[in-house]
């Protein structure tokens, strides 16, 4: 079994626990127990309590559904704008290919912190933690599609002059249905591979943010906002570091899942 093989089983048995813990009964993300506030590991709290009594155990296989799946959604929007003014640029040329690079050259020299600061110090104190979180990715996804289209693009520009675009072309298609259904189709494997190398770019990114307190509100987790634990030294204690753990696990996963591809990859970054 490759490590590629591994890395995807174990990605796939993590998500499946995650989901799982919706049909355990009285499993809660939210529910509290003061009188086990810190409570140490035990039978009824594997990973203990933290300073509100709520089951850290459940808090972290709620968090891990949320930071994976939104990743994945993010990345995927990405990787579709990504698709669409790379694919554009790199086939057409001209003053269209100039016009979208200083798009991109823009938005990469973007300080991307201090926007996601920015935005989030503009929303009201009452926003739903829920609005706030789905906000975090919108801007992660809206900042992150610049480096992938430069991998497309690349792309679309060797395909521009090969022999199936111009037997197409001689066969009286339209450019837009030669880039649509000839140039783009075989640009696939690049895609997959930028999807695969953002998602764990995001993860981290959620993680930084929800760390300085800019991502998920209370009492919605996610690994960024459960990292905030390790602030306090009152609860300190090694099962406050298994979000950490858990994305260093998914990250690991990550890497072996993209470093086993043989599709050249070009990094994603924000």
């Amino acid at each position: 079994m490759s490590n590629r093989t591994i890395a995807a089983t174990v990605l796939a048995l993590v998500l499946l626990a995650s989901l799982a813990v919706s049909f355990i009964p009285g499993a809660s993300y939210s529910r509290q127990d003061r009188e086990f506030a810190g409570a140490a590991p035990s039978a009824r709290f594997p990973l203990g309590a933290d300073d509100l009594g709520r089951d850290r155990l459940t808090r972290l296989l709620y968090a891990t559904r949320i930071s994976l799946l939104l990743a994945a959604a993010a990345a995927a929007v990405t990787i579709a704008v990504a698709f669409l003014a790379g694919g554009i640029a790199g086939y057409f040329g001209g003053w269209c290919d100039r016009a979208i690079v200083r798009a991109l050259d823009l938005i990469l020299s973007l300080p991307w912190l201090f926007l996601l600061l920015a935005a989030r110090a503009l929303l009201p104190l009452n926003v739903s933690p829920l609005y706030s979180l789905l906000l975090t990715y919108a801007l992660l996804a809206a900042l992150g599609w610049a480096a992938p289209a430069r991998v497309v693009r690349a792309g679309a520009r060797g395909f521009r002059d090969s022999e199936f675009v111009l037997q197409a072309r001689a066969e009286g298609c339209s450019e837009w249905r030669v880039l649509w259904r000839h140039v783009l189709p075989n640009l696939k494997p690049v895609l997959l591979a930028q999807f695969w190398t953002t998602i764990p770019v995001f993860i981290l990114a959620e993680a930084n943010l929800g760390f300085l307190g800019l991502s998920a509100g209370e009492p919605l987790p996610t690994w960024g906002t459960l990292l905030r634990e390790l602030q306090s030294p009152l609860f300190l204690r090694p099962e406050a570091f298994a979000p950490a753990a858990a994305i260093a696990v998914s990250l690991l996963c990550f890497k072996l899942i993209c470093s086993n591809s043989s599709t050249p990859l070009g990094g994603s970054q924000i």
